[in-house]
């Protein structure tokens, strides 16, 4: 019988998906993805595979797991498989410089960046950059590694010099434009096979560390989702009647990638231009703003992953009379 695959490398990533899969009598099999081995002479089962493999892998252990996983998929690809978010999506999840140039190809407006490989050369890319205010983020990135705020190229020495400089797991040193917006808050656009679920306001106040996921605050102390700072002020609430004319540029976008699920992320500057600066491949929801808008990401998800396997299993059908 055919099934959804998930390839993960995160189980307290998955649980939310496969409970919504269990509600719907969804057959499903987790692959987890960090290590393994696999036969390119073998034929991969039949089914829907769905990819959740992140850029923080690394993060957790998991160095290889982006590499094990495009393997993984060049093999579904090769026999023909269906797979939502395949290597074009995995490529994009681990390359902001990736991201930013399928942007801009697609006529979507980024921060201006400067691609930086090797510490020595950080400093210069600053003065290259010429901003009084830009921030330094990592290419292979999520949850906002690497990200941090300067003033000034002094500030920077000082970073670069000091013991809290972080090395990129790829070796690639992002140097940015920072937008500055009049409110301190992001847009993240959510898109299911391609189409638009909702868009949710996430407050940056606090800082850079976006991850709306639950499990985001079991892993990371000082993650937006904790329990302390929803206290006093939500930090991610999903918008009524929300969809402004970017949204059919990202579906174009997301369609010629062949990106099917996707978080996009957007900032407004004080004169009202968007800059588009993350497409998160390896999408999560936050459950108390999804509750409160009676809005449901991972269920969106869940029925699009049974619809697709309903349609592979017509198709498998169809072949067998013929």
């Amino acid at each position: 019988m055919s099934k959804i695959y998930i390839l993960h490398e995160n189980d307290e990533w998955t649980d939310h998906l496969t409970q919504r899969l269990k509600e719907l009598n969804l057959p499903f099999e987790l692959w987890h993805l960090d290590a393994g081995t696999l036969d390119l002479t073998s034929v991969p089962p039949e089914g829907v595979f769905y990819n959740r493999i992140s850029a923080s892998s690394h993060t957790r252990d998991h160095r290889y797991a982006p590499e094990f996983t495009e393997a993984v998929l060049a093999w579904l690809e090769r026999h023909d498989r269906t797979v939502v978010n395949g290597s074009r999506a995995l490529r994009l999840e681990v390359s902001k410089v990736n991201q930013y140039m399928a942007l801009n190809q697609a006529g979507i407006q980024t921060p201006e960046t400067i691609s930086v490989v090797g510490k020595e050369n950080i400093l210069e890319a600053a003065h290259q950059l010429d901003e009084n205010s830009f921030i330094t983020k990592h290419n292979r990135a999520g949850k906002g590694q690497g990200v941090q705020l300067f003033h000034s190229k002094e500030a920077l020495r000082e970073y670069l010099d000091g013991d809290s400089f972080e090395d990129p797991v790829d070796g690639i040193t992002l140097i940015q434009q920072y937008i500055e917006a009049p409110e301190p808050y992001i847009v993240r656009h959510e898109f299911v096979g391609g189409e638009f679920v909702y868009g949710v306001k996430v407050d940056t106040s606090e800082g850079f560390e976006l991850c709306p996921a639950d499990a985001c605050s079991i892993e990371d102390l000082y993650c937006p989702t904790d329990a302390e700072s929803q206290k006093t002020k939500a930090k991610f609430e999903v918008l009524e009647d929300y969809n402004p004319s970017i949204v059919d540029q990202y579906k174009a976008f997301l369609k010629k990638q062949n990106i099917q699920v996707a978080g996009i992320e957007a900032i407004k500057d004080k004169d009202g231009n968007l800059y588009t600066y993350d497409v998160n491949t390896n999408t999560n929801y936050n459950s108390d703003a999804e509750e409160k808008a009676g809005i449901y990401g991972m269920l969106e998800l869940a029925e699009y992953l049974g619809g697709l396997l309903e349609k592979a299993e017509d198709k498998k059908g169809a072949g067998t009379k013929h």
